[in-house]
């Protein structure tokens, strides 16, 4: 595509830009530890993310090969759940063992 003749060309002619500076900022730049310590004051919070907190007790892995490979997925209150979770923690099994049992025992139970 070739250039339009016809259209005037911007810098031609009288363009003189040697006067133009940039203006100088008004103010200095804020520091940062007074930025902190303001937006601390106004209870502002900050974007940073917060460091991960160190767990009051070692997480407990429950993965064990066990040959149970089908998901089951149930709503339960969250009593329920922790009364759950503290069973297996306690008698150190894992998840599927504790439901296992349960079912035997209810069996039992009811027959």
């Amino acid at each position: 595509m070739m250039a339009d003749q016809n259209r005037a060309d911007p810098f031609a002619g009288d363009l003189d830009l040697s006067d133009f500076k940039p203006t100088p900022p008004k103010k200095p730049a804020a520091q940062k530890e007074t930025i902190r310590r303001v937006s601390e004051a106004n209870n502002f919070p900050s974007r940073a993310p917060e460091r991960p907190k160190v767990a009051a007790k070692p997480v407990t892995q429950r993965r064990r090969r066990t040959g149970r490979n089908v998901q089951f997925n149930i709503k339960a209150t969250p009593e329920t759940v922790a009364r759950f979770t503290a069973l297996a923690d306690k008698h150190d099994l894992v998840f599927g063992e504790l439901l296992d049992r349960a079912l035997d025992a209810f069996e039992r139970k009811d027959s």
